[in-house]
């Protein structure tokens, strides 16, 4: 079965990023097929390079990286919601005049266009 997911919560201070990453996983070790997380709201703080959690906690921000790299799972972020959270890539940071970005390699900026077409693709879009 071919999955969307769609994560809205962000990386610490709630469950539904963990679960979303736990379901992933659990996904591709089934043998199903994903290949779209999409961050909306809350959940673009997933993608923030500059997120240190202490060294005897779970690296989030990371372990969505080391999926994309192991499986090649696309890693979207709705760039508005980005841009209102202060998440931005090298390119909209220079558009904008921004002193910095902090996009986590591995993650791409873009629209809800992204979203729409991956669930017209998709057999299931679950929600987090």
């Amino acid at each position: 079965m071919h999955y969307t997911l769609l994560v809205t919560g962000p990386a610490y201070g709630t469950q539904q990023a963990s679960s979303a990453l736990l379901f992933a996983r659990a996904l591709l070790a089934a043998g199903h097929t994903l290949s779209s997380v999409f961050f909306y709201r809350e959940g673009v703080l997933n993608a923030n390079q500059l997120t240190a959690p202490a060294s005897d906690e779970f690296d989030l921000v990371r372990a969505w990286k080391a999926l994309h790299d192991e499986s090649g799972v696309a890693l979207n972020i709705c760039v508005a919601a980005a841009l209102r959270r202060g998440v931005t890539d090298a390119q909209e940071a220079t558009n904008l005049a921004l002193p910095a970005s902090n996009l986590q390699p591995g993650f791409h900026l873009t629209g809800l266009g992204a979203l729409a077409e991956a669930a017209l693709n998709c057999d299931r879009l679950v929600q987090f």
